[in-house]
């Protein structure tokens, strides 16, 4: 019991003091996330109530408490009642959503990262399996597609994915090493997409969705 609450006390600091007073103001965002043991999407012992990335292994990573709050009050500014989660780890992203009144699609690749977690605590999600840069066209048309994690470019195959007025939420990179970037949401236009700046963020590249590297002569 003391353990027990030890973490909800820690939760409720986390969004007291870490994201409440960095614009976010959503109460289905922060509710979720006061909700939600942060500690069992990731490995043990990590220190999961920091206000920094939790390292999963392999080049992936947690994202901090606030830019998860921040996208996710992103994704629900629009009402969606499906959004995919492409990157999704063990779930924590995919999980707030679900708990905001989404219907939630899981996609991840990397079997590893799965602690149980999102079947335990938010056992609506669909959770998929498959390549991240596919994106998981079975269960779509998405009213939101979001990514967690940075990357250098949104894959135009996502736009297909997409319903009418449908938006994607990711954070891109202002270099192909990740670090600072900028949240965007991005609106399938002709071949391409037209990007709304949303804020300034830093985040690291989600390694599958990096650009194959070129060959030089």
């Amino acid at each position: 019991m003391a353990v027990q609450n030890a973490r909800e006390l820690e939760r409720n600091t986390m969004v007291d003091c870490q994201v409440r007073p960095n614009q976010v103001s959503d109460l289905r965002v922060t509710g979720a996330m006061r909700a939600l043991p942060r500690e069992a999407f990731a490995s043990a012992g990590a220190n999961v109530y920091a206000d920094a990335d939790v390292a999963l292994g392999g080049g992936r990573y947690l994202f901090n408490p606030l830019l998860t709050a921040r996208l996710a009050q992103a994704v629900m500014s629009s009402a969606p009642r499906h959004v995919l989660v492409v990157g999704a780890g063990a779930g924590y992203l995919a999980a707030i959503l679900a708990h905001c009144g989404a219907g939630v699609v899981a996609l991840e690749e990397e079997a590893r990262l799965d602690t149980g977690a999102l079947a335990k605590f938010a056992p609506n999600v669909e959770a998929a399996r498959g390549p991240l840069q596919a994106g998981w066209p079975a269960c779509g048309p998405y009213d939101v597609i979001v990514v967690e994690g940075a990357l250098p470019a949104i894959p135009l195959g996502f736009a297909a994915q997409l319903a009418p007025g449908g938006r994607v939420v990711a954070v891109l990179a202002d270099d192909e090493d990740g670090g600072i970037g900028r949240a965007v949401l991005a609106e399938p236009v002709g071949g391409g997409y037209a990007v709304l700046r949303l804020f300034d963020c830093t985040a690291r590249l989600l390694p599958q969705l990096r650009p194959a590297p070129a060959f030089s002569f």
